[in-house]
């Protein structure tokens, strides 16, 4: 049976599951360029993301994991929407932020993250091209609609 692509769902910011969510992501944009990370264990790129840990809040989530893998040190974290993702009969849900850095340094997460790179744009080679250049796209409108950029 072949594997149909994810479906991306969009809701109110203020959407919180019955099933709770599972993961914050955060495209962000640093001298009016965007951050993109590689995983070690990938050829593709990536949004900076993470699960949400027990006890931890989806911006709390969203601000250690923009710090560990990017390497952002001062930024502004905006809550975009709730999305989910159906893939193969399975629906997670997560949390969808813009983060406009102002200062970075060195990506601490060195066990995990093998690179970060900063571009006019998407790169080709996404690791998660059903999903991440959706949530993308939405943080993209949501910046024109608030005049961000």
């Amino acid at each position: 049976m072949e594997d149909m692509a994810a479906r991306v769902m969009f809701y109110g910011v203020d959407y919180i599951p019955e099933e709770g969510l599972t993961y914050s992501v955060i495209p962000a944009r640093y001298r009016r360029r965007w951050i993109f990370v590689r995983h070690y264990d990938s050829d593709g790129w990536e949004l900076a993301a993470g699960h949400i840990e027990k006890g931890e809040s989806a911006e709390d989530a969203a601000g250690r994991e923009l710090t560990e893998e990017t390497g952002a040190r001062e930024f502004m974290l905006y809550p975009v929407a709730t999305y989910s993702v159906e893939e193969n009969g399975v629906k997670d849900y997560g949390q969808l932020f813009f983060a406009e850095v102002t200062e970075m340094s060195d990506h601490t997460d060195i066990a995990e993250i093998s690179e970060v790179i900063i571009c006019d744009w998407l790169p080709e080679d996404m690791t998660y091209p059903d999903i991440q250049p959706v949530l993308f796209r939405k943080v993209i409108g949501y910046i024109r609609e608030k005049s961000l950029f």
